[in-house]
Parts: C-alpha cells; sequence; structure tokens
C-alpha cells in the first residue's frame, strides 16, 4: 500500500511539471498577451463577401503547386 501511495506521489509530481513547463511555453509563445480581444472582435463588421466571379478569377490566377 505505501508503494502505491509514492508512486502515484511522483506521478503526480511529474504530471504537474509538465503541465507548469506547458504553461510556461504558452506564456513565452504569447497565448496570453490580448485576453480582451476577442469580445471586441465579434463586434467588429464582416468583410464583404467575394462574388462567385471574383472567386473563379482569383483561382485561375493562384499557382498549382
Amino acid at each position: 500500500m505505501l508503494s502505491s501511495t509514492i508512486i502515484l506521489i511522483i506521478l503526480s509530481l511529474f504530471l504537474g511539471t509538465g503541465v507548469w513547463l506547458v504553461f510556461l511555453w504558452a506564456v513565452k509563445k504569447g497565448e496570453f498577451d490580448d485576453v480582451e480581444g476577442a469580445k471586441y472582435r465579434m463586434l467588429e463588421d464582416d468583410p464583404e463577401p467575394i462574388s462567385a466571379k471574383e472567386a473563379k478569377t482569383d483561382e485561375q490566377h493562384e499557382p498549382k503547386s
């Protein structure tokens, strides 16, 4: 019983360290820089939809790989 408790404690320490490292990586990457922006972005107007004719001309000019 004691050995399973020790294993669970070590496993939780590794898991906690992993989550902490992922959080630090996300902070350095800038994931939490603009926490207020999303609620204001939904109030902005949508861009004008392009017509089918414009979509065809755009497809013709794109290089195919």
